[in-house]
């Protein structure tokens, strides 16, 4: 078994860009991280357009994904999920700021997400990294009971690291 250092040390995943192989296995992961998941159909879509997606790979398999999309000077993160085992050891974070520094590096000047209001682990994420909460979009997700509301946040990226 591995010392807490040497894992620290040799990270026991990988990123990656997204292939169409990956999508059975986005898709499932997907659906069991959300009530209301995207279908297979959007990932699939998604890389057909030529948006940014990403994998997390572990020995195990796919254990994460995001997907940006960009345009018009602009960045959206459509999309950041890690699965259930693999979250609280800084895989979100490193995802979040591979896609941010993919578009900062394409010259885009702002990301912009939007988040579940009750989603408070990736509000604290977003906060980390310095987003700023700039509006709500009402009833913008479904949700068991009617919709719920999406806070939108926006980062500069000059100040990402």
């Amino acid at each position: 078994m591995a010392t807490a250092r040497e894992e620290l040390a040799a990270p026991s995943w990988r990123l990656r860009a997204m292939t169409q192989a990956d999508l059975p296995r986005v898709a499932a992961l997907e659906r069991g991280s959300y009530v209301f998941p995207w279908n297979d159909q959007i990932f699939a879509d998604c890389l057909r357009v030529g948006y940014h997606c990403v994998v997390v790979e572990n020995a195990a398999g796919v254990a994460g994904y995001g997907v940006l999309s960009m345009g018009a000077g602009e960045a959206h993160i459509l999309n950041l999920c890690i699965a259930d085992a693999w979250r609280r050891r800084g895989i979100g974070r490193a995802l979040l700021l591979a896609l941010l520094a993919h578009a900062r590096d394409r010259g885009v000047r702002d990301a912009f997400l939007e988040v579940r209001r009750t989603n408070r682990a990736a509000i604290a994420l977003y906060h980390a990294f310095g987003f700023e909460c700039v509006g709500t979009r009402r009833g913008y997700y479904q949700a068991q009971d009617g919709r719920e509301d999406a806070l939108v946040y926006r980062l500069e990226l000059g100040a990402l690291p």
